[in-house]
């Protein structure tokens, strides 16, 4: 009898640490579904962990009600989980493809509450039964508790390392509900013996299983429909990479690049965004040596550096490898950045542009381009700091010149602004740009160099399609209604802060200007 006990407490501290480990793992899911489909990182994992925490502990409320069948309430809590944590990511798509906008946050954070809840329930049955079958209850509280935290941390790790970045989320979604459908049933045969209705409930979890498995195999494609709602275009490559989702399309000519569902260029009229990234910044500096391009993994900057036979080294530091990879073998992509990437000078460096520049303090560059993408999270917002162009100052050489894409000055006014300020504050002196680029609309540049400069001197010396020396000129005139001179709703005066890593106040400025475009 003594033994049956002890195999039994461990079935039951094997069982909390396994189901521990696919609650973390499914809190941690729901932040980066968030974060995906609803942008702002730190937001989501906020509000997702806070909810899931708070389901955890309304459903530790609940458990003091149930004191009986403890087992079959504990498999059945795992059913439901399977259920509705399983299909949560690939209904999530669903949702965001064909309800209107907000639908898919009530969705997504009803889920998270409902799945803590469950969730919250499981480890205070599990402790119940341990004591039950004749495990002192400080025992059996301890066990399991440690069993729960242990499985925590191997849950985190794994969601990081091994599932997020080989199965995406939708099919990681039904694998770790997988995992629950299978402790249940494991738990159910252990202890048939004490169950007269073992066989109604074994066929009702091997009936989920199936469910799930189907949803292993064609969910994730199912999804990817789904997802094509959300597109103008047909999707003709996608990619879930371990920093982003890569998509690209297609129609009637016109290739589309997405970055996390954020449009990063359409080949119909990119020429004019990277013509006015890289010429003028060329033209306003006499040595072109040493070029570094922070981003632009495209290689659509590099194809417009191409054709200055002068240069010695071009060095792209851009944080996803495989960006890189798209655009150096997508037949569409060569043809559209010219193999820009077979030019021997070119030097691919796949790092965080920040870590980049730190760690690199004695090299110089002439010209810097940074090609990055919009302020609209955590990760990307110290790209756009007083540290950050502090960085950037210290690797220009004298004489050189630093081109930053800003965001747009006509539907993010005060966050243009502010990045021209922040730049200044970095101690070097700046010229304002934009253009008018048909798929985003007005696009903002920050042009910035160490000495006092004129750019209605410099000269443009290259084939191009678009930039003129006299477009060139008209691009530094802003309109009354998006100049510096910003104001309130009631006409007083804005004044401008500074970005800074402490205080990344251009965060909630972007979110604000951006959420009815």
């Amino acid at each position: 009898m003594i033994e049956k006990s002890l195999k039994q407490s461990k079935a039951i501290y094997w069982a909390s640490g396994i189901v521990s480990v696919c609650g973390i793992i499914f809190e941690v899911l729901f932040g980066a579904a968030g974060s995906y489909l609803l942008g702002d990182g730190v937001k989501q994992y906020t509000l997702t962990i806070s909810l899931f925490l708070t389901g955890m502990g309304i459903g530790a409320s609940i458990s003091e009600k149930v004191t009986k069948n403890l087992i079959l309430s504990f498999v059945w809590i795992e059913y439901l989980l399977g259920i509705i944590a399983g299909s949560s990511t690939f209904l999530l798509f669903g949702v965001s493809a064909f309800l209107s906008s907000g639908t898919d946050a009530f969705f997504l954070y009803s889920v998270t509450l409902i799945v803590g809840a469950l969730t919250g329930v499981e480890l205070p049955i599990l402790i119940r039964k341990a004591n039950e079958i004749g495990v002192t209850l400080e025992k059996s509280t301890a066990r399991v508790l440690f069993s729960d935290y242990a499985g925590g941390l191997i849950g985190g790790l794994l969601f990081v390392y091994i599932l997020r970045p080989e199965f995406g989320l939708v099919k990681t979604a039904f694998l770790v509900a997988i995992i629950n459908i299978v402790i249940a049933l494991w738990i159910l045969f252990y202890f048939k013996k004490e169950l007269k209705t073992f066989k109604r409930h074994a066929a009702a979890g091997i009936f989920i299983l199936c469910f799930l498995i189907a949803g292993v195999f064609f969910g994730e494609e199912t999804a990817f429909s789904f997802q094509q709602k959300l597109y103008k275009d047909p999707i003709i490559y996608y990619e879930q990479t371990n920093y982003q989702e890569i998509i690209l399309t297609k129609e009637q000519g016109d290739l589309r690049l997405f970055l996390d569902g954020q449009l990063q260029f359409s080949s119909s009229d990119e020429y004019r965004y990277h013509e006015t990234l890289v010429h003028p910044t060329m033209a306003a500096v006499k040595k072109h040596d040493h070029i570094l391009i922070l981003g632009g993994g495209d290689g659509l900057a590099l194809r417009e550096l191409q054709k200055y036979k002068e240069i010695k080294t071009m060095t792209l530091v851009d944080l996803d490898p495989a960006v890189v990879k798209l655009a150096k073998t997508n037949h569409e992509l060569i043809t559209l950045n010219e193999n820009a990437f077979a030019d021997k000078r070119v030097h691919i460096k796949n790092e965080d542009a920040f870590k980049f520049l730190e760690n690199n303090k004695k090299r110089f560059y002439d010209v810097i381009l940074v090609d990055l993408p919009d302020p609209n999270n955590e990760s990307l917002n110290k790209l756009y700091t007083l540290e950050f162009y502090q960085l950037l100052r210290n690797h220009l050489a004298p004489g050189g010149s630093i081109m930053i894409q800003s965001t747009s000055p006509t539907f993010a006014t005060e966050v243009y602004w502010t990045i021209d300020e922040t730049v200044k504050e970095a101690g070097l002196f700046t010229e304002n740009l934009h253009v008018d680029i048909p798929s985003f609309g007005d696009w903002g540049f920050v042009l910035a160099r160490r000495e006092s400069f004129k750019l209605e001197e410099a000269e443009i010396s290259t084939e191009t399609k678009f930039l003129t020396n006299d477009v060139l000129k008209s691009l530094t005139s802003f309109g009354k209604d998006i100049d510096q001179k910003i104001t309130d709703e009631k006409g007083n005066p804005v004044s401008l802060e500074i970005n800074t890593l402490m205080r990344p106040i251009i965060l909630e400025k972007y979110e604000k200007a951006w959420k009815n475009y």
